[in-house]
């Protein structure tokens, strides 16, 4: 090493996080080789290292920061409530004005309860389904993410030498040694195809307690499920008596009331939500009808389903929520769908002039890029082979070490504090990444 020549301070904080850390780490997906970067600070879009270098941020923490960092409302919010305590075994008010909130967006929301992420919203949603309905199983599309319960995360990571039939598709694990017994009760079935998927739960109508969809799956994908597929399984649903629990941890920053109103009459018995109404906090919540809710009412001489949290609705969190979802009305949504809208066309653009076989899904304010010539509209169809999956890196990495951090699928979920000028730049560092990539 030459004088001038300096050590990463990135790659001195990982040598000791190595030493306390399996991998160095608590996320996988900051996973980066040959070490990730560290963060120092935020603000708005962008975001500095340790090392002194600025990136524009199209992750949004995973989708979750939905006004960027140091949002100010949030911050000078969250200062006053941390200086009155950060959590007490009593009620606050932090906790019913974020929940009438949430509530006043949506009129299939009468009642909330809040909890402390979007992997415990899913599984809160199946088991109250469970508990109402006093059946075992769930159905769920294939290679749909919804977070790291047992049963939630089946099939998510389903290849070919596994996945089986298209018309009656396999239930296949995520972690080693997750129980049988887990497996038999899950029902997988292809996402938007309406014909199989409908007599796959024909097949199971008496063992189900609920059918669970995102309606807009980014590891299926991130293509929406159509009208057709979604009104045809809330028809069946409503008379098979199975509960319809829709996931929109991710997607409820799609619409003021969440991706649910893209499907007029929808309704769902319960959803789940996450990310964007934390604040930046951690958050989860299931929300529906009162009738459903009620087997979470701990105030009722029978309860089917307690639960409970430590963290659950404390206040830092129930303030930056309600603070950022309040900033987040039917202006700043709209606004924020339209720059979506713009984003995949740049994208579009910069594939073509780039002749690679690539092509962009999405909808609303996020995006995903396919190293294919075809538009992919299920699970399998957007299965990534070696090869795709080595162009998606290439190109998550160029555009890393070029200034700008994308979700580790090349996907995107915009924030409030981006500009169609950000966009641009970005859209420009794509195409020629993908001419880079066109030569190997």
């Amino acid at each position: 090493m030459s004088q001038t020549e300096t050590i990463s301070k990135s790659k001195l904080l990982f040598d000791e996080a190595l030493r306390v850390l399996p991998g160095g780490f608590s996320r996988n997906t900051i996973a980066r080789k040959p070490h990730p970067d560290y963060a120092v600070r935020g603000a708005g879009s962008r975001i500095t290292d340790v090392d002194g270098r600025v990136r524009i941020d199209f992750a949004s923490n995973m989708a979750s920061l939905i006004h960027g960092h140091a949002f100010r409302p949030i911050v000078e919010a969250v200062i006053e409530q941390l200086e009155r305590g950060s959590a007490f075994t009593m009620a606050t008010e932090a906790e019913l004005r974020h929940a009438q909130h949430i509530c006043s967006r949506n009129r299939g929301f009468e009642k909330i309860r809040f909890m402390n992420s979007g992997t415990e919203a899913v599984m809160a949603g199946i088991k109250a389904a469970r508990a109402i309905t006093g059946k075992p199983k769930l159905a769920k599309a294939e290679g749909a993410y919804h977070g790291t319960y047992d049963y939630a995360e089946v099939s998510q990571t389903a290849k070919p030498t596994n996945w089986g039939d298209a018309a009656n598709p396999n239930s296949v694990p995520v972690v080693e040694g997750t129980p049988r017994g887990a497996l038999d009760d899950v029902v997988i079935f292809p996402f938007n195809d309406l014909e199989r998927t409908i007599d796959i739960l024909d097949r199971h109508r008496k063992d189900l307690a609920a059918v669970l969809i995102d309606p807009l799956p980014h590891r299926a994908g991130l293509v929406p499920a159509t009208l057709e597929f979604m009104s045809a399984i809330r028809e069946w649903t409503r008379d098979n008596h199975v509960l319809l629990v829709l996931d929109e941890v991710i997607t409820f920053r799609m619409n003021y009331g969440g991706a649910q109103e893209w499907y007029p009459g929808l309704e769902p018995d319960l959803t789940a939500m996450g990310k964007i109404i934390g604040g930046g906090f951690p958050v989860g919540a299931l929300a529906g009808k009162s009738e459903q809710m009620s087997v979470l009412d701990p105030t009722k001489e029978r309860l089917p389903f307690p639960i409970s949290g430590t963290f659950s609705a404390n206040p830092i969190t129930m303030t930056a929520g309600r603070i950022a979802m309040e900033h987040f009305d039917r202006e700043a949504v709209e606004k924020l769908n339209q720059l979506g809208n713009y984003a995949r066309q740049k994208i579009t653009d910069a594939i073509n002039a780039s002749g690679f076989p690539a092509c962009v899904t999405g909808a609303g304010s996020m995006f995903r890029v396919h190293f294919k010539n075809v538009v992919p509209t299920s699970y399998r169809a957007a299965y990534q082979d070696a090869n795709e999956l080595r162009q998606m890196a290439f190109i998550v990495d160029y555009l890393y070490d070029r200034g700008f951090i994308m979700i580790n699928t090349c996907s995107a979920a915009l924030s409030t504090v981006l500009t169609e000028t950000d966009v641009d730049q970005m859209a420009v560092t794509l195409e020629a990444g993908l001419v880079e990539l066109k030569k190997q």
